[in-house]
């Protein structure tokens, strides 16, 4: 199992067994690849936080297109409402494209290495993104059968420590934060030493009321090397990742890891704020 980075001083460690480790930031996206948000709290469900990555953008081969391939898309802010079924964009010029979700006819499309039939999602959403970044794009809905987090209900939710960003700015040589949003996670942890996260891995988890199951880390892309605001690529996070957790520096489940993924095996309401307690 991967260990707490060992990097840190042992009276560091002791102050910080003191201090409970509390939640961050919560953030989600209704639209995976468009702009995080912040949430002050959320009712977690097997599938996450409900309605985060609700619907996702395909190419006109049916591809899945995110961050990766184009940066613009981080600069449009999604809102979704599920109740009325409303869906607003607000582009970086002050445009809002908003209209109620129509889902039209089957598409199978590909998301990562899986093959999903999901819906297409009518309206004006398409073509405003297509204009936005100068590409072909499709809005699709993930199925109810499998939510449109990377890794399915085994990673319904992800956790990265602050104290973990703090390290990647000191190996980096930088003199401001690294901004957590480039790497798109659930929640933000506080209260724990760099990398302490690694060390939950196959551990339960209890997070505000619910309660989690750390399965594996999070392996990192190059979307991390965007700015969160712009999408212009200003950082080159893999570099200092591979210098120091790459090759055989951890154990880890997928490659250049940067936090962990986790099951939700109780849901419940967690606030920013809440205690995070793992197991023995």
């Amino acid at each position: 199992m991967a260990m707490a980075d060992s990097g840190r001083a042992p009276a560091l460690r002791l102050a910080l067994a003191a201090v409970p480790a509390t939640v961050s930031w919560i953030s989600f996206t209704p639209v995976k690849g468009l702009r995080v948000r912040e949430l002050q709290e959320a009712e977690l469900t097997a599938d996450g936080i409900p309605g985060d990555r609700a619907f996702f953008l395909v190419d006109p081969v049916g591809t899945l297109v995110n961050g990766k391939r184009l940066g613009p898309l981080v600069t449009v802010v999604a809102d979704h409402d599920a109740a009325t079924g409303r869906l607003a964009l607000l582009f970086p010029d002050g445009r809002e494209v908003a209209a109620d979700v129509e889902l039209g006819e089957p598409v199978d499309v590909r998301f990562h290495r899986i093959a999903l039939r999901t819906r297409a999602v009518g309206g004006p959403f398409s073509e405003a993104l297509s204009e936005h970044v100068g590409v072909p794009l499709r809005l699709v809905a993930a199925p109810p059968e499998r939510p449109g987090v990377d890794r399915g209900r085994d990673g319904a939710v992800t956790l990265l420590s602050r104290a973990s960003l703090e390290r990647l700015r000191q190996e980096s040589g930088g003199d401001g934060e690294v901004d957590p949003r480039r790497f798109r996670m659930t929640f933000g942890i506080d209260g724990v030493v760099a990398h302490e996260e690694d060390g939950w891995r196959g551990r339960e988890l209890r997070i505000g009321a619910a309660l989690l199951r750390v399965t594996g880390n999070v392996g990192r892309c190059v979307v991390t090397t965007r700015d969160a605001d712009t999408g212009v690529v200003d950082f080159p996070t893999l570099h200092h990742l591979q210098a120091y957790r790459g090759d055989d520096a951890i154990e880890t489940t997928e490659p250049l890891p940067f936090g962990v993924h986790a099951r939700v095996l109780e849901p419940g309401r967690v606030r920013v704020g809440d205690a995070v307690t793992p197991s023995a």
